[in-house]
């Protein structure tokens, strides 16, 4: 059957008009809670005081690195307002500040919320008030649960994951290793503690011959050091956050202990952490990275590296460029920026969750060649692979592979 012309033209048009019934729906804005045509209010819990004010500069970059997308006309148009409060590293102070943004506030979402206990006492009441809870600045394994936790996604490798791949690089390497344990007392450190144990396994497990804790609120380690120095331990993992990481590396070396000294990514901070314990007592020192170190000469003209600098260089003049803790939350500020561009007109809590779990294959140039950032509903560890790194003196040097939990 041939369509005559005039039945052409009403076939077109008739096209033409479901087209524009259709164009509103598709085209409508959909806004939640702090967005609007002008602004997407994120909020955040920071420690600018208290013992892990290092910190706290994760913090200011955020807000420098907001203003450089705002100065380019923000997302479609829309100014990021990023409201950061300190928490002092505090839980109750973290639960107060949180009551803040969510009820009085309003904001969209939570954005790299820091630290295990603090982060541990919002995670129910962030969840029933059914809040985006994204990119925390932690790597506890509970973090991925989206079956129990549907509105908490983390962005760290998981503590329980590089544990494991410590642990695997010792029954390797070390077999017959006396190691000794140091850790923060909370979640954070007891996570670190489980992925070395179970990356051992029942066997392995007999290598750790001493364990220490300390708490947040002790002004040093030093008692703890000596305590692990006299069980006669060969190697040891120093679990710990900035401000003691750098005592430990310092007491250490002070006191004649020459042990494989294994220390976790949130304290490997060349910056924050090394500088302070003194280079010279930190070379030798192994950790785990997934982001280039912007102290590796190999990445001095690299491109990503070359707009790194260019960027800390006119957005946050006060912030030190050797510590490796700013190039982390450029990482994560690209990877928010990412989502809500995701999120096109549709601003709504929902949908800001349902885009940050299914980021495919995000490559942000500032990670080690070949990684990427990938989620799904049911898969909430954003980051899986590292790479295992030794300080020189003056850079960490990373060698072999990368690595996932499953190598």
């Amino acid at each position: 059957m041939k369509f005559s012309p005039n039945r052409r033209v009403l076939a077109a048009a008739i096209t033409v008009a479901l087209a524009l019934i259709a164009l509103p729906s598709q085209a409508q804005k959909k806004y939640g809670p702090g967005a609007s045509d002008a602004e997407i209010k994120l909020g955040q819990t920071m420690p600018y005081s208290g013992p892990a004010s290092a910190y706290g500069t994760i913090g200011k970059l955020h807000t420098a690195y907001f203003k450089m997308i705002n100065d380019a006309g923000g997302i479609n148009g829309r100014k990021i307002n990023l409201i950061s409060l300190d928490d002092g590293y505090s839980p109750p102070k973290t639960v107060e500040q949180v009551r803040k943004l969510v009820e009085q506030d309003e904001v969209l979402a939570l954005f790299q919320t820091l630290g295990t206990p603090s982060n541990s006492a919002i995670h129910k009441y962030i969840n029933a008030k059914k809040v985006p809870h994204l990119l925390l600045a932690t790597g506890a394994t509970k973090w991925a649960d989206p079956k129990n936790f549907p509105w908490t996604l983390g962005f760290n490798l998981s503590y329980q994951a590089e544990g494991s791949i410590y642990a695997k690089y010792l029954l390797k390497n070390k077999p017959n290793a006396k190691v000794a344990v140091l850790y923060q007392n909370d979640d954070f450190g007891k996570d670190v503690l489980k992925g070395v144990k179970d990356g051992l396994g029942a066997a392995g497990a007999k290598m750790i011959v001493a364990e220490a804790t300390y708490e947040v609120s002790d002004p040093t380690v030093d008692s703890q050091m000596l305590t692990l120095q006299g069980s006669g331990a060969d190697t040891f993992i120093n679990i710990t956050t900035p401000k003691f990481g750098a005592q430990a590396v310092r007491k250490a070396f002070d006191s004649g202990w020459k042990p494989l000294h294994i220390i976790n990514n949130v304290s490997a901070s060349v910056g924050s952490v090394l500088v302070p314990a003194g280079l010279d007592k930190s070379v030798g020192l192994l950790t785990l990275q997934y982001y280039k170190d912007p102290n590796d000469p190999q990445w001095k003209d690299d491109a990503s590296m070359l707009k790194w600098r260019a960027f800390m260089g006119r957005y946050y003049r006060e912030g030190d460029p050797k510590d490796a803790t700013n190039l982390y939350a450029y990482l994560t500020a690209q990877t928010m920026v990412h989502i809500l561009k995701q999120c096109g007109n549709d601003l709504t809590r929902e949908n800001v969750m349902k885009q940050a779990a299914n980021i495919k294959n995000l490559k942000l140039p500032l990670l080690l060649p070949g990684m990427a950032l990938n989620t799904t509903p049911t898969d909430f560890f954003l980051v899986k692979q590292g790479q295992l790194a030794k300080f020189t003196g003056t850079q960490w040097q990373g060698f072999g592979d990368v690595l996932g939990t499953s190598e």
